[in-house]
Protein backbone atom coordinates (compact mmCIF):
# COMPACT_ATOMS: atom_id res chain seq x y z
CA UNK A 1 0.00 0.00 0.00
CA UNK A 2 1.31 3.84 -0.71
CA UNK A 3 1.29 5.77 2.39
CA UNK A 4 0.36 9.49 1.46
CA UNK A 5 2.21 12.33 3.23
CA UNK A 6 -0.50 14.81 2.34
CA UNK A 7 -3.30 12.55 4.02
CA UNK A 8 -1.18 11.10 6.63
CA UNK A 9 -2.17 13.48 10.28
CA UNK A 10 0.35 15.66 12.53
CA UNK A 11 2.48 13.97 14.91
CA UNK A 12 3.27 15.90 18.30
CA UNK A 13 6.29 16.67 19.54
CA UNK A 14 6.97 15.57 23.16
CA UNK A 15 6.33 18.96 24.29
CA UNK A 16 3.35 19.84 22.51
CA UNK A 17 2.00 15.91 24.24
CA UNK A 18 2.73 17.09 27.91
CA UNK A 19 0.76 20.44 27.14
CA UNK A 20 -2.45 18.39 25.54
CA UNK A 21 -5.40 19.41 27.27
CA UNK A 22 -7.14 16.82 29.92
CA UNK A 23 -9.42 14.77 28.38
CA UNK A 24 -8.14 14.91 25.05
CA UNK A 25 -6.15 12.03 23.78
CA UNK A 26 -3.66 13.16 21.17
CA UNK A 27 -2.69 10.63 17.74
CA UNK A 28 0.45 10.90 20.10
CA UNK A 29 -1.14 9.21 22.95
CA UNK A 30 -3.09 6.37 20.98
CA UNK A 31 0.05 5.69 19.07
CA UNK A 32 1.72 5.34 22.68
CA UNK A 33 -1.22 2.86 23.63
CA UNK A 34 -0.93 0.61 20.54
CA UNK A 35 2.49 0.30 21.45
CA UNK A 36 1.96 -0.55 24.88
CA UNK A 37 -1.32 -2.68 24.37
CA UNK A 38 0.77 -4.46 21.37
CA UNK A 39 3.88 -4.98 22.71
CA UNK A 40 5.11 -3.01 19.63
CA UNK A 41 8.16 0.18 18.95
CA UNK A 42 6.17 3.35 18.90
CA UNK A 43 7.66 3.25 14.97
CA UNK A 44 5.61 0.34 14.28
CA UNK A 45 2.38 2.00 16.07
CA UNK A 46 2.72 4.78 14.73
CA UNK A 47 2.91 3.36 11.21
CA UNK A 48 -0.11 1.58 12.20
CA UNK A 49 -1.93 4.46 13.07
CA UNK A 50 -1.19 6.33 9.92
CA UNK A 51 -2.17 3.25 7.62
CA UNK A 52 -5.55 3.00 9.56
CA UNK A 53 -6.03 6.82 8.95
CA UNK A 54 -5.12 6.85 5.08
CA UNK A 55 -7.14 3.87 4.75
CA UNK A 56 -10.24 5.86 6.00
CA UNK A 57 -9.35 8.87 4.18
CA UNK A 58 -8.38 6.68 1.28
CA UNK A 59 -11.75 5.47 0.53
CA UNK A 60 -13.96 8.71 1.91
CA UNK A 61 -12.03 10.37 -1.29
CA UNK A 62 -12.92 7.51 -3.67
CA UNK A 63 -16.86 7.71 -2.00
CA UNK A 64 -16.57 4.68 -0.12
CA UNK A 65 -18.75 4.07 3.22
CA UNK A 66 -16.67 2.69 5.76
CA UNK A 67 -18.52 0.47 8.49
CA UNK A 68 -16.60 -0.84 11.40
CA UNK A 69 -19.29 -3.26 12.95
CA UNK A 70 -20.22 -2.07 17.17
CA UNK A 71 -17.87 1.08 16.45
CA UNK A 72 -19.18 3.27 13.69
CA UNK A 73 -19.49 4.23 10.25
CA UNK A 74 -17.72 7.15 8.69
CA UNK A 75 -18.80 8.55 5.40
CA UNK A 76 -19.44 11.68 3.02
CA UNK A 77 -22.33 14.22 3.51
CA UNK A 78 -22.56 16.49 0.36
CA UNK A 79 -23.36 20.36 0.94
CA UNK A 80 -25.22 22.67 -1.49
CA UNK A 81 -23.18 25.77 -3.03
CA UNK A 82 -24.83 28.67 -1.10
CA UNK A 83 -24.46 32.16 -0.49
CA UNK A 84 -22.40 33.66 2.26
CA UNK A 85 -21.54 36.77 3.67
CA UNK A 86 -17.85 38.15 4.75
CA UNK A 87 -18.23 39.02 8.79
CA UNK A 88 -15.87 41.95 8.46
CA UNK A 89 -16.93 43.41 5.49
CA UNK A 90 -20.74 42.21 5.01
CA UNK A 91 -19.97 41.78 1.25
CA UNK A 92 -21.98 38.88 -0.68
CA UNK A 93 -19.30 35.28 -0.93
CA UNK A 94 -20.23 32.63 -3.09
CA UNK A 95 -19.61 29.37 -0.80
CA UNK A 96 -18.82 26.41 -3.13
CA UNK A 97 -20.56 23.11 -2.67
CA UNK A 98 -17.95 20.40 -0.97
CA UNK A 99 -18.28 16.87 0.66
CA UNK A 100 -18.11 16.80 4.79
CA UNK A 101 -17.01 13.46 6.45
CA UNK A 102 -19.49 12.60 8.99
CA UNK A 103 -19.25 9.51 11.52
CA UNK A 104 -21.88 7.97 13.21
CA UNK A 105 -21.31 5.98 16.23
CA UNK A 106 -22.85 2.38 16.05
CA UNK A 107 -25.15 1.37 18.50
CA UNK A 108 -22.41 -1.27 20.35
CA UNK A 109 -20.25 2.04 21.37
CA UNK A 110 -23.20 3.86 22.56
CA UNK A 111 -24.36 1.57 24.70
CA UNK A 112 -20.49 1.05 25.66
CA UNK A 113 -20.37 4.26 26.25
CA UNK A 114 -23.65 4.95 28.09
CA UNK A 115 -22.98 1.91 30.16
CA UNK A 116 -20.10 4.08 32.27
CA UNK A 117 -22.15 6.99 32.65
CA UNK A 118 -25.23 5.35 34.11
CA UNK A 119 -23.15 3.18 36.31
CA UNK A 120 -21.43 6.34 38.13
CA UNK A 121 -18.45 5.89 36.16
CA UNK A 122 -19.14 8.60 33.64
CA UNK A 123 -16.65 12.33 33.31
CA UNK A 124 -16.59 14.91 35.96
CA UNK A 125 -18.18 17.77 35.24
CA UNK A 126 -16.22 20.22 37.12
CA UNK A 127 -19.61 21.63 38.45
CA UNK A 128 -19.52 18.55 41.46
Amino acid sequence: MEMREEATLDYQSDSERTESKAGVMTKAELVDEVARVVQLTKKQAETIVNIVFDSIVDSLRSGQKIELRGFGSFRLRSRKSRTGRNPKTGEKVEVPSKKIPYFKPGKELKELINKNVSAGGGEKTGTE
